[in-house]
């Protein structure tokens, strides 16, 4: 096939045909058959010649031009495509290092095998314009809803016509038990648009929590205006959800904005969701409160709030236990979720056989050390105090409050108990010692003697140990395994460490051993006030 003035405007019309076939831009049909009679040129004249290939937009002429470039005498590798400045000469009044020469060469002839080559680089462009297309369509769709039409279905997985393309909801990512036919329409949740050698690949999900967000910002105009805000959402698909929801307009009620008028919103929600039950939760900045306003419809007796350790303990009534933790631990579960605390729910009768524990516990350690009877340990202990370090340091106005308690009984008291202590501090740093802790350890200060004790039987013996340990090594925490929060012993865990005091402990040692600069400490500190500004 030789590219005559017969076929040109043949080019320009195939090009437009196929684009608007596979509805891409026509220029990129143009670039695909440039490239191909590129390809083919290169075949007739040689490979190793940069031969380049122009299609008019206007005429459809080819023209088919042969480029040189000009480089250093001892960098000349390519005959075909490079010259020196000598060689230039013949072709260029004042030749530089890096000069193009392009020179027009005849159009060539496709053969029947050079044509076929010539139809595959264009297909292949233009395989990869539509997938850039449709990548770039729905890579700004990911995170709202689509509709679509079910095509077929592959070992559970459904396939979806999404106008543009097809997409995939896993069985895994459908509500209950959904079937669906070919040609039935569906609603779901962009959850992930991938770019991959196949073209793109678009993943639904009719089961993430986003997609009950994006149902309700559908309903209520307050939520898609900005004026209510969805502050988490927990769903046990098919089944019950949560959905935590915050006014920033006192004159609208966020709870019933997402009712609607006679149930009408959240109606509409829990149709699309095959009648999952929804429980709209008002939003509270205090935990405690919003974790009440949770676990409805149960009442809570008290709660108690542990930050540090991200977990909660609730107080409810014996006849209300089961309506907390709901049908298979559903309730609680999906206040878990919400509140991103770990909840443990117990019943008043639990919770005063705890406290009566604890109250056992630090009754018989007052009488143990302090020498003390039953009722004037009970005494202590219904006070307020819970371990000797309390009692001997207080200030003394505070045991003089306890009935019976005078100037020399209070002075008694904090004797037996520093005495107490002495005696311990001593015994544990005889224990370090003989363990091989070293006195740059025990000197440190912000260590106590049982401290010391605790890190040289854990292998921290030296400063140099300490300050290779991390803050969560010393204060404990919690990882997230397989979705279940595991919980993260620290050495100094049962000596109240926190994470913020066993991070600045192990900076201070850093700088006494001198592998920290003080003065990057306080510029990071800066840069941090700055950021919160």
């Amino acid at each position: 096939m030789a590219i005559t003035s017969a076929n040109q405007l043949e080019l320009l019309q195939t090009a437009e045909a196929v684009a608007r076939e596979k509805m891409i831009d026509p220029g990129l049909v143009v670039e695909a058959m440039e490239e191909s009679l590129a390809r083919a040129a290169k075949s007739r004249y040689g490979s190793e010649m940069d031969i380049r290939v122009k299609i008019d937009r206007k005429t459809g002429k080819a023209t088919f031009t042969r480029v040189r470039t000009v480089v250093e005498d001892e960098l000349l590798e390519n005959y075909q495509s490079e010259m020196t400045v000598q060689q230039a000469k013949q072709y260029m009044a004042d030749p530089q290092v890096g000069d193009i020469y392009a020179e027009e060469v005849p159009p060539v002839e496709l053969g029947r095998i050079a044509a076929q080559s010539a139809k595959q680089v264009i297909l292949q462009k233009v395989r990869e314009a539509e997938r850039d297309k449709q990548y770039s369509e729905f890579k700004d769709r990911h995170g709202t809803i689509i509709n679509g039409t079910v095509k077929r279905e592959e070992y559970g997985n459904v396939i979806v016509d999404v106008g543009a393309g097809e997409a995939v909801l896993r069985r895994n990512e459908k509500i209950g038990r959904e079937a669906y036919r070919p040609g039935d329409r569906i609603r779901a949740y962009v959850k992930d648009v991938r770019r991959e050698q196949r073209g793109p690949q678009i993943f639904l999900s009719r089961t993430a929590p986003e997609f009950m967000a994006e149902l309700f910002k559908m309903e209520v105009p307050e939520i898609y205006e900005g004026v209510i805000e969805i502050k988490a959402v927990a769903r046990d698909p098919g089944s019950r959800a949560k959905i935590a929801v915050v006014s920033f307009d006192n004159s609208i009620d966020p709870v019933g904005a997402c009712v609607g008028m006679r149930g009408s919103r959240v109606q509409a929600v829990v149709n699309e969701l095959q009648g999952e039950k929804i429980d709209i939760i008002p939003w509270n900045e205090d935990m405690p409160t919003f974790l009440v306003n949770a676990l409805q419809p149960a009442e809570v007796s008290k709660v108690v709030l542990d930050e540090e350790a991200g977990k909660i303990e609730v107080v409810v009534p014996e006849e209300q236990l089961s309506l907390a933790i709901g049908r298979r631990g559903q309730n609680v579960r999906l206040a878990s979720q919400l509140t991103g605390l770990d909840i443990d729910i117990m019943t008043e009768a639990e919770e005063s056989k705890r406290r009566q524990a604890e109250f056992e516990v630090r009754t018989k350690l007052f009488m143990e050390t302090l020498d003390l009877d039953e009722f004037f340990a009970q005494l202590l202990v219904s006070e307020g105090f819970t371990n000797l370090e309390e009692v001997a340091y207080v200030d003394i106005d505070e045991l003089l409050v306890i009935d019976g308690v005078d100037d020399g009984t209070a002075e008694e008291l904090q004797a037996r108990a520093r005495d107490y202590l002495e005696a311990q501090n001593k015994k544990a740093l005889e224990n370090a010692r003989a363990m091989g802790a070293e006195d740059s350890l025990i000197e440190f200060e912000g260590l106590t003697p049982q401290m010391v004790e605790a890190l040289a039987k854990d292998g921290v013996k030296t400063l140099e140990d300490f300050a290779t340990c991390a803050d969560w090594e010393l204060a404990g925490g919690w990882t997230t395994v397989d979705g279940q929060r595991v919980k993260d012993e620290g050495v100094l865990e049962k000596y109240d460490v926190s994470l913020e005091e066993a991070q600045s402990l192990i900076m201070t040692a850093r700088v006494m051993l001198g592998w920290v600069d003080p003065a990057d400490l306080v510029s990071d500190e800066d840069e941090e006030e700055e950021g919160e500004e």
